[in-house]
Formats: structure tokens, sequence, C-alpha cells
């Protein structure tokens, strides 16, 4: 049966137990080092896969992809949108109208961004309708003076469905009594919770409602877009600007909340950096433990030099019972990894129930949020692997500078 040399005699070496048994416990501990590294990374890198997502679907799903803001009152939204629905890359079209202002209710106070909305249409663009807490997102009809409020808004205002609040806009309207300011009343007919921080700033109306409040009535500000790919809003809304001409222009994601998102790609980053200092170490356990057993074999060595061994042939030998330490390490820590990353909700939860404590109360999820993509686990893969062959190099060259004279002199 055809052997190479190398290979075979390496991995007799990794099979063999050393007459040190120092070295067996160093070579352990190097390859369960490995595997926790692996694992880590796999598992921490998941879990802020994880909380990407959720700000994707819980703060991106609530704010729009990209706006495009008309310079003048847009009479007509449905020429507008048909217009830009063609566009590639473009996925819905929704009207809105924007109004600031003061909402009272029994004595207390919050200010809210209003948003006029067209309820069947802002389905398309946001996921809003799907996160009602209370009441019903439809029931926004034009007339109605129908506000759907966010959950932290409700409950500053302490307002419950079916209350009457009351609307202050920041403007002035004369009348015989002096300058008073604009009210309007409205029926809360529903309750939303993201658990973001939309929830404390964001209160819904009807685009009508919205417009005749403006004193415009039958016009928008302009039109809300969801995109295919989120993170293609800045180009498409330059070419949207460029396509639309001088009366519109856009406005995207990333200028309100991009920030979060290069935050959590900083610390993804940030962490794969630290965690790799487990790899690393992990790694000097290699050489340690390879570096004692090459002292340990210098007798063996010698005699394969005298039967006509080469210098590369030894320095494989030695690569090769290394890398075979690296190589399960990491498929150990890469399957305890995809286990981790898979079940560390569920554990999570086990965890919250056994010591009957609310771990994540006071993030906008009330959860560990995990997910597993395969391109992190190769990447983490590829580089345990290339650590652990490099950390073989220099014992191996040690091994194949060894002279047969002078390691047999002493045998």
């Amino acid at each position: 049966m055809f052997r190479p040399f190398s290979l075979y005699v390496g991995l007799r070496y990794t099979g063999a137990r050393a007459r040190n048994s120092f070295i067996s416990v160093i070579t352990l501990i190097s390859a369960l080092g490995l595997m926790l590294g692996v694992a880590v990374l796999i598992t921490v890198l998941s879990v802020m896969n994880g909380f990407d997502r959720e700000l994707q679907t819980r703060i991106l799903g609530m704010v729009t992809h990209l706006s495009v803001y008309g310079r003048e009152p847009v009479n007509d939204w449905q020429q507008l949108a048909d217009q830009i629905e063609g566009y590639p890359g473009v996925a819905a079209v929704a009207p809105f109208r924007q109004l600031e202002g003061m909402l009272t209710f029994d004595g207390n106070v919050a200010g809210a961004l209003i948003s006029g909305i067209e309820p069947q249409a802002e389905r398309q663009v946001s996921i809003v309708g799907d996160m009602m807490w209370e009441g019903d997102f439809d029931a926004l009809q034009s007339g109605g003076f129908g506000v759907v409020l966010g959950y932290g808004v409700a409950r500053k205002l302490d307002a419950e469905l079916g209350d009457k609040v009351t609307l202050v806009l920041p403007e002035a309207t004369v009348s015989p009594a002096g300058v008073m300011p604009r009210f309007k009343r409205f029926t809360v007919v529903g309750i939303f919770r993201a658990r973001a921080e939309v929830d404390s700033l964001y209160a819904y109306i009807n685009v009508e409602d919205a417009a005749r409040l403006a004193r415009q009535p039958g016009t928008v500000e302009g039109v809300h877009l969801r995109l295919n790919d989120l993170f293609a809003a800045p180009q498409v809304g330059w070419e949207l600007q460029q396509s639309l001409g001088y009366g519109y222009y856009t406005s995207d994601w990333t200028r309100t909340h991009g920030n979060l998102f290069q935050a959590i790609k900083m610390e993804k980053t940030m962490m794969t950096l630290l965690l790799s200092f487990i790899v690393a170490v992990a790694a000097f356990n290699i050489i340690s433990s390879q570096v004692m057993l090459v002292t340990e074999k210098r007798g063996n060595i010698a005699v394969m030099r005298t039967l006509g061994a080469s210098p590369g042939a030894i320095m494989r030998i030695f690569m090769v019972q290394g890398t075979v330490v690296g190589m399960v390490g990491t498929l150990l820590g890469t399957v305890l990894g995809i286990l981790l990353a898979d079940n560390v909700s569920t554990l999570a939860q086990w965890i919250e129930r056994t010591f009957n404590t609310h771990l994540f109360d006071a993030y906008f999820v009330n959860y560990l949020p995990s997910e597993l993509q395969w391109s992190d686990v190769g990447i983490i893969v590829a580089i345990a692997l290339l650590i652990s062959f490099s950390a073989t190099l220099y014992p191996s060259w040690r091994a194949s500078r060894v002279h047969p004279a002078e390691a047999l002199r002493y045998e």
C-alpha cells in the first residue's frame, strides 16, 4: 500500500502516546483552546448578526428606506408613484405628510412626529401595521380624525383606545380672542409597539386629515419608498433625484439611522478581532507542544536522517502532526459553535426561567437573537486553520535542522 512517508509518520506521531505526559497535556490544551476560540467566535458573531437582523426588521421596518419630497405640495401622488414604481430596485410606494406637534391628554403632554399616511399603501412600505399592540391600523379613515400612537407615546399620555387626545400644532391662529395655537382633537384607534425608539416618537393619522391640518387639502408632502435592497438607498435616491428633476429631492435612512448600523458593524469587527486572540493563544500552545515534541524526538529524527530522510521530509512530518491538532480543534469548535448558535436563544430563555430574571428587557428586543451565517463560519474556520498551520512552521523548521551526529551522541 502506498503511504506518503511524511504523512504516515506525522499521523503516527499524532496518535502515539508521548513518553513525556506533559507534552500530551499541552497538546490537548492546544486543541481545546482552539475549539473554545472557534466556538465562541461563531456564537458571538451569530448573536451580532441576530441583533443586526432585528435592527433592520424592527427599526428600518418602521423607518422608510427612501423618501421623495416635493419642493411644492404634490397634488397627484398616484401619478408620481406610477412614475417611480417602474424604477429598478423600488418595491413599493406610499404617500405621506409629516407634522410636528404636542399631544395632550388628561394633563399629560408628549411630543411626537405625526405621520399622515394612507393605511393600505403604508403596509407596503412599513411593518407598522403588523406591530399593532391594540386597535386596528386600517381604522385611520379619511375624515375620521383617528390616531395610532406609539406605545411609548401612549404611556406618556396614559391614553387608551377610544380616548380623545388633543394635537397642538406649532402654528398660531389669529382670532378675536388674540393669537391662539391650533388645536385638533383625535380619537385613539390603535397603539403600535415595535420595542424600539420609534415607539416614543411616532404617531400616525390619515394623510388627508394631515393635509387638512396643514391647510393644503388634497396634497401630500411626498412619497415613501421600500427598496429591494435597503443598502442601495443612497444610490437609488441619487439616481431618482436626477431623473425626477429639480422639483423633487430625496432622503434615505442612512442620514437618520445609519449610525446604528455603522456601530453594529464596528462592534462586530472589534469583537471578531478581540476573540481571535483566543485562537492565537491556542496557536502559541501548539508551538510550545511542537517544540517540546521535537526535543523528545531528536533521536528518532536522527535515525530517519541517517536512513536517508531529507530535511524537507522531516519538516513535513511535524507540520502534519501540528496541522492535525489544529484541524481536530477547529472541527470540534465548529460543531460546538453551530450547536450553540442555533440554541443560544433557547438557552437564554432557560436561564431567565430558571433564575427568574429578565436579561433583555432593557433592550429593543426581549430575547437573545441569533442568526448563523455560513459565510462567517467559513471565514472563522479558514482563519483558525491558517493560524494553526502557521504555528507549525517554526517547530518543524527546528526539527529539520537537527544534525544526526549530535543527536545520536547522547542516545
